[in-house]
């Protein structure tokens, strides 16, 4: 059944009514469960037996999987016409001007003609198809002889920047895709990876250049490759002008409706950086932004970026002395299915490390047990990064329960398995930070001496504020709390007050 709840966790609650209505009006017999079975699937949390008994009464597996295999075609349906309706409007639109004006030109009626492919071309040019730009200008230029209004050479002129348009949106559709794969294979497998020469090999294999034009989409693509960079780097402040600049440029367009998929992506990356930046009232501003573009077109991509939005949200909240509401926002969605695996996980890590900061460590550990799964799927679903995260979190879980069996066995596991990849990519500091948290479960006296805060001191190589990664500063903290005797998000919102 996995199939159908991971599709059907997408809709929002008019998809719901609107796809209930649709089986309704498809369903020639009044007997048809789909609508129950759909019903159910939404609001119960069964298995397959208890499905099958609630709709039958009994174990009928096999008009259970039938039914179940009908109301799947029904849902793909049901997703393929509206995505028709709604996203090939505007190109079915176009086409038939195009065919409409064709007919005229065959008949000779070449002002009317030309006037039918103008609106075309604005249209096409404002929602930037360049294939069908390609169409219109063919049209045009095969007929300009019999139109001496027309200037053919500025007709070919368009017709070759659209060609080149229309080229570099092919080509740096292949750059993002070459780059999220080497992302995906390398990073979040673990592997270390020179992201900076992958980017400008790629590029130059390629012949793209920034400076270019580009559409709506590329632009967003654009802005993802920078921010993977962000990502490797962790120097979010680096990409910050960037990211905003664009996005200056974008909402020029007029087609923002049309694209509004690409620009809820790009509010989402940018409200991300300005939080890693820690411009939390910049990053909230951006993601209200988000926010009302979530509910357009009848909130189409609500869904979609819920999980995303609510989490940006409560990291804003906890680190602007709101922890108690960020808590409550985190806490309504940890157990909700979502096809969103990774932000579902982000969302336990962060609601784990809220409850940790405030010094509920019980409820943090409890929450932290149901985290069942390998490390391996772990990796698969998040990446290595965020697998480092939760084990360092659950060491310092069990140094404050004083579970002090765990810690020994937690930190031998840790070594063995991390050191040689923390290494790899040059982040000692992870490191020392163990071994300074080792020494403060091991002797807790010493935490507050001037000889372990002197330790401290030299043991790391320190950044400046506005530069270091905001969950960096946050693991920090804990080892700073402890040498001033202060609770641990007292000492989390000081330390990162700039």
């Amino acid at each position: 059944m996995t199939d159908l709840n991971t599709i059907i966790s997408t809709f929002s609650s008019e998809d719901q009514q609107r796809f209930i209505n649709y089986l309704e009006k498809k369903n020639k017999r009044s007997d048809t469960k789909n609508v129950q079975l759909f019903k159910y699937l939404l609001h119960d949390d069964l298995n397959s037996n208890e499905l099958c008994f609630k709709l039958y009464g009994n174990q009928n597996k096999g008009a259970y999987h039938a039914l179940r295999k009908r109301l799947y075609q029904s849902i793909i349906d049901f997703i393929a016409n509206t995505s028709l309706q709604e996203e090939k409007a505007i190109d079915m639109q176009i086409i038939k001007y195009i065919l409409a004006a064709r007919t005229c030109l065959q008949n000779k009626q070449y002002k009317v003609a030309y006037k039918i492919l103008d609106k075309a071309e604005i249209v096409a040019t404002e929602h930037h198809l360049f294939p069908l730009l390609n169409e219109i200008y063919h049209t045009k230029i095969q007929y300009a002889y019999a139109e001496p209004s027309i200037d053919i050479n500025q007709l070919i002129s368009k017709f070759k920047n659209n060609q080149k348009r229309h080229r570099l949106e092919d080509q740096l559709n292949i750059v993002y895709a070459k780059i999220r794969q080497t992302f995906h294979n390398n990073i979040y497998k673990g592997h270390v990876v020179d992201f900076e020469i992958i980017l400008k090999t790629t590029l130059k294999e390629h012949n793209i250049s920034f400076s270019e034009s580009m559409s709506f989409k590329s632009l967003y693509q654009l802005i993802a490759i920078n921010s993977f960079s962000a990502f490797v780097t962790n120097d979010y402040l680096k990409i910050e002008p960037f990211l905003i600049n664009t996005y200056k440029s974008i909402i020029e367009y007029k087609d923002r409706e049309k694209q509004l998929y690409y620009h809820i992506q790009i509010l989402y990356l940018i409200a991300n950086t300005l939080f890693r930046n820690k411009k939390f009232k910049d990053s909230q501003n951006y993601l209200n932004l988000m926010h009302h573009y979530m509910k357009q077109k009848r909130k189409k991509y609500y869904n979609t970026f819920r999980l995303k939005y609510n989490l940006l949200t409560s990291l804003n909240l906890n680190y602007t002395n709101y922890q108690e509401k960020a808590i409550n926002l985190l806490s309504t969605l940890v157990k909700i299915k979502h096809p969103d695996v990774e932000s579902l996980l982000d969302i336990r890590l962060s609601l784990i490390m809220f409850y940790f900061q405030k010094n509920d460590f019980k409820t943090a550990f409890r929450l932290f047990s149901k985290f069942y799964h390998t490390d391996k799927w772990y990796i698969e679903k998040a990446g290595k990064e965020w697998v480092i995260k939760k084990h360092l979190m659950e060491i310092l879980l069990h140094i404050e329960l004083k579970n002090i069996d765990l810690v020994d066995s937690r930190l031998l596991s840790f070594k063995r398995n991390y050191t040689n990849y923390l290494k790899e990519i040059n982040q000692h500091r992870a490191l020392i930070f163990l071994s300074l948290a080792e020494d403060c479960y091991k002797n807790p006296e010493i935490t507050t001496s001037v000889a372990f805060k002197n330790k401290v001191e030299n043991a790391f190589e320190w950044i400046s504020k506005d530069r270091e990664d905001i969950f960096v500063m946050s693991f920090y903290a804990w080892l700073k709390s402890k040498m001033e005797n202060q609770p641990l998000y007292y000492t989390t919102l000081n330390l990162i007050e700039l």
